[in-house]
């Protein structure tokens, strides 16, 4: 049996994303705040903002959700292969 490779994600990459996101959108969120125009479109600007973060938040959900689900369904397929292959006997008369 194939057993998959299980890729782990070290603890630098998750820090340097974590803060790579906490830049970007604290930077993003004075950007807005400092703009030269009225409170209701710094506000929109503001709603936009996190209408985008958590749009991707949930993509990035669906996207992993979709493939741990693919990975259950190949080993659920290779188990089944597994147990055919092994009670196949070539040698049997039926």
């Amino acid at each position: 049996m194939t057993q998959p490779v299980k890729t782990t994600t070290t603890t630098a990459f998750y820090v340097q994303a974590a803060i790579s996101f906490g830049l970007s959108v604290t930077a993003l969120g004075i950007g807005i705040a400092y703009l030269p125009v009225t409170t209701w479109v710094r506000a929109f600007m503001g709603l936009g903002l996190l209408y985008v973060v958590t749009s991707t938040f949930t993509l990035a959900k669906c996207v992993r959700d979709r493939s741990e689900e693919a990975s259950v369904v190949n080993r659920v397929d290779q188990a089944r292969l597994d147990k055919l292959l092994a009670e196949h006997d070539p040698f049997k008369n039926d």
